[in-house]
């Protein structure tokens, strides 16, 4: 069976994976970039941005395993919009006319809509469904390959808490947010079913992965 598998997952020190306040001007509310500055810098984000340059080492590494293997995305509706944006028929998600995802994606939300196709291989599609509902239905169209569960924090932690994740690689930031979403609100003990790693990096981050013991 494919694998659910979640990638570059940015937190603070104290837990929070998104700050407060989010908005259209604002995605993750007050954290603003911090969380992510990490991966900014990488030849990884250069590439896929279209510049020159970026640094190779440990975090472009780890970056880079966000792609290979992936045949579906799953993610909540914080990820895909501002608060708000299901009341907007014309929104189409942050990124543009060609998304970065490059396969069926899933997004979970109390407000289902019709499939939006997008370019480069993305197609949206709106599911009210609990978390092993839209696993099996994103598995069915990864067609053998990995299912990525992209974010945010609500929707990590759901599919966590139900041990629906296989592999989990969180990159925790040194900074401290005081305030926002944290990821590990509710969790217990996961290391009893996880074979957890931690690598320093000179960037400052670490980076933390939890992979289901006998993978």
């Amino acid at each position: 069976m494919s694998l659910a598998r979640v990638h570059n997952f940015s937190i603070s020190l104290d837990g929070f994976g998104t700050g407060e306040g989010l908005s259209r001007d604002a995605p993750f509310g007050h954290a603003g970039e911090r969380l992510h500055q990490w991966m900014f810098t990488t030849r990884f984000w250069h590439e896929m941005t279209g510049r020159p340059g970026g640094t190779s080492g440990l975090d472009d590494a780890f970056a880079r395993q966000f792609d290979p293997g992936i045949g579906a995305e799953i993610m909540g509706a914080g990820k895909f919009g501002y608060p708000g944006w299901h009341e907007d028929p014309d929104w189409k998600g942050w990124w543009g006319p060609n998304p970065p995802f490059h396969t069926p994606t899933f997004i979970l939300t109390h407000h289902p809509r019709a499939s939006i196709e997008m370019e480069g291989g993305t197609t949206f599609h709106f599911l009210d469904v609990s978390p092993a509902e839209a696993l099996e239905t994103a598995r069915e169209a990864a067609d053998g390959q990995d299912v990525r569960i992209g974010g945010g924090p609500t929707v990590v932690r759901d599919f966590f808490a139900a041990g629906l994740i296989d592999r989990l690689h969180v990159v925790v930031a040194p900074i401290l947010l005081g305030r926002g979403v944290r990821l590990w609100d509710g969790l217990e003990g996961p290391e009893k079913d996880y074979e957890v790693e931690a690598a320093s990096s000179p960037s400052g981050v670490t980076h933390v992965t939890f992979t289901r013991a006998g993978l």
